[in-house]
């Protein structure tokens, strides 16, 4: 985006875009690759203060059921018992705690929960620019991501493979592409 189109103030409550966001993760697998997913069901609204980011905030629901791998077995098996159980646990959540901003760069704090245990995460973001699109709504950008250990949330299934190692790892990586419109 060319400097001229970028809005200077970005101050105010956002709503998030769904169609022009994505939601990821990626996963090592058998040790050898790395398979990455997303979740197709979450909203999110956030108040930005670029004046004051610690006076903004930043809310996230996610339907876990959602989970898309580009495999129908692998997708059921995450969000059986063994992983999601998304039958007990139909949502999860994060809820912003701290927000702090340098530059270009936005770190939010919160609290992350997944089944029934919340954690707190640190997510970095880059802010990507601002503008005002063809049909007069101000959009905002962000990407971000963060690593995190799934069995910190009683994520622990997995399946020691014959050469060693396990199917699954234990770190994820959670990747946020996020569009947002601000509210009228």
């Amino acid at each position: 985006m060319s400097e001229s189109t970028a809005l200077t103030d970005i101050t105010g409550d956002y709503t998030l875009d769904v169609a022009h966001s994505r939601l990821g993760f990626v996963a090592r697998h058998a040790v050898v690759t790395k398979v990455r997913g997303q979740f197709t069901d979450w909203n999110a609204t956030a108040h930005i203060d670029t004046a004051n980011p610690a006076a903004s905030s930043v809310t996230v629901t996610i339907n876990p059921a959602s989970v898309s791998t580009g495999s129908a077995d692998r997708d059921g098996h995450l969000t059986s018992p063994d992983f999601f159980d998304t039958a007990a646990f139909p949502e999860w959540t994060f809820v912003s705690t701290n927000v702090s901003r340098e530059g270009d760069e936005w770190t939010i704090t919160g609290d992350l929960t997944i089944k029934d245990v919340t954690k707190p995460v640190t997510i970095e973001f880059e802010e990507n620019g601002s503008a005002k699109d063809p049909f007069g709504n101000v959009r905002v950008g962000f990407e971000g991501e963060v690593t995190v250990n799934r069995k910190d949330w009683g994520l622990t299934w997995n399946a020691a493979l014959e050469t060693g190692g396990v199917l699954v790892s234990e770190k994820i990586k959670l990747e946020f592409d996020i569009s947002a419109i601000k509210n009228a």
